[in-house]
């Protein structure tokens, strides 16, 4: 469940394009409930649908998602109607979460109940009396956009009467946040530390390739699948824009705050034209950024692809309080390097149970982000590789964020820190997760205390938005 005291504030007026708003916010103070869904009716109601394309190009669309049974399923019940699916082609089993803009129920699809999904469903007349519409319609917006192992897949979407649909992989092993508190003295050793917020830096990097700065990065967003990888949720805080330029650097020259930096040559960016359907970033949408080559300097041997949003402007606060930077908590403009401050803090609380800054109230939170200075539990690391996490969070944790790592070149400059030394990210995907939710119950499940196991896995593997 969603900790009360760290629920996301969020301004329903700042989902634009980069926009400079300075709107007021509304902050939320739902938690997660698992009462009964009395508003939710569908038994008198036409369901609809709003997808774009036929279900025969679903597969061509999400290459991630070629082996996926679930996703492979969906396709074949959209093939087999020869329409995109609705309402009426999924059976709900039990609600198992409730957030500020929606409810979650796990569902299964009638001709097929082997696999299990995630449906949301939002009030769209509750939304507009909260005036919180386009926060839905930004999450939407996004989920069609991606295909990666460590973000969600849009299975489907559909509306039924005055509420809208969508369905997502249903992630059985949990969140981070209820995850951490089953370990040791409530904190994750540096080892698991270092396998999660690496697999969430991979997921940051391409929000920030697509042009969309997260916004609301914490533990309890970052959901466990059943194989034991990582999946980010809660897209409608985010912000989109279309300034994110991809382009190449070479690791040697120096970094953008290296005082050096200024006394060697750089070479122009080399004019080429690069038709569309050749573009060398054709994984990606190609209307959300202007792919653009830069020639690296003579001698380099290695190369780093950046891509990060640099330009984009928003005045409104958002996040939860004990995540939000200083650009954020000062009521100042803010734009992707608040991913960054949250990263740091991540790796914080995983690594050491709890957040930096944290006050007694929301109020002395933001102060303490504002004006207290970083601070480990211990004067000293207990060893080297301590030290390295301590460095990279002192690097993510810069409250200027002109000079916090990460705010030039993004996830390259970030991947490039020894915390994460021999760590190869193009296959991080195959590393072995520290805990698998299958393996979990299954131990769990041959336990002396099997009846008072299974239910406390029941409640903790429920958490979703």
């Amino acid at each position: 469940m969603r900790n009360p005291g760290r629920n996301s504030d969020g301004d329903a007026a700042s989902r634009e394009y980069c926009l400079n708003s300075s709107q007021s916010s509304k902050s939320s103070s739902e938690s997660y409930s698992s009462g009964s869904n009395s508003r939710l009716s569908f038994d008198s109601v036409t369901a609809t649908h709003t997808s774009l394309r036929p279900p025969d190009s679903l597969s061509l669309l999400k290459p991630h998602r070629s082996s996926d049974s679930a996703f492979e399923a969906i396709v074949s019940a959209s093939n087999r109607r020869k329409a995109p699916l609705s309402f009426r082609d999924f059976k709900l089993i039990r609600r198992i979460g409730s957030g500020d803009i929606g409810t979650v129920y796990l569902c299964r699809l009638l001709c097929d109940d082997a696999c299990e999904y995630a449906m949301k469903i939002v009030d769209r007349e509750a939304l507009a009396f909260k005036n919180k519409t386009p926060r839905a319609e930004m999450e939407k917006k996004i989920l069609k956009l991606l295909d990666h192992p460590f973000l969600p897949t849009l299975y489907a979407e559909f509306d039924a009467s005055h509420f809208s649909c969508i369905v997502m992989e249903h992630c059985p092993g949990g969140d981070l946040h209820s995850l951490r508190h089953k370990q040791p003295s409530k904190r994750f050793s540096l080892s698991p530390a270092r396998f999660y917020a690496a697999e969430v830096l991979v997921a940051l990097e391409y929000l920030h390739m697509l042009g969309i700065i997260y916004r609301d990065l914490k533990p309890e967003n970052v959901l466990v699948r059943s194989d034991g990888h990582i999946m980010l949720t809660d897209f409608d805080l985010s912000m989109m824009c279309s300034d994110s330029i991809p382009s190449i650097q070479c690791s040697s020259c120096p970094g953008p705050h290296d005082p050096t930096a200024e006394s060697l040559p750089s070479p122009p960016p080399k004019k080429t034209k690069t038709p569309a359907a050749a573009s060398p970033f054709s994984c990606l949408p190609n209307q959300l950024f202007r792919p653009k080559k830069i020639q690296a300097p003579s001698g380099c041997q290695k190369r780093l692809f950046v891509a990060e949003p640099v330009a984009a402007r928003s005045c409104s606060f958002v996040g939860t309080h004990e995540y939000v930077s200083p650009e954020v908590a000062s009521g100042g403009s803010h734009g992707s390097a608040v991913d960054w401050w949250s990263l740091g803090i991540f790796i914080y609380e995983m690594i050491y149970g709890r957040t930096p800054f944290a006050g007694a109230t929301n109020e002395a939170t933001l102060r303490n982000i504002l004006k207290r200075p970083l601070a480990f539990p211990t004067q000293t690391p207990s060893n080297a590789s301590e030290a390295h996490a301590r460095d990279l969070i002192r690097g993510l944790l810069v409250k200027d964020p002109a000079g916090r790592l990460g705010s030039k070149t993004g996830a390259a400059d970030v991947k490039t820190h020894p915390f994460f030394m021999g760590l190869n990210f193009a296959l991080v995907r195959s590393l072995t997760p520290p805990t698998v939710p299958g393996v979990r119950r299954h131990v769990a499940a041959a336990a002396t205390s099997i009846k008072q196991t299974t239910r406390k896995e029941a409640n903790e593997f429920e958490y979703y938005f």
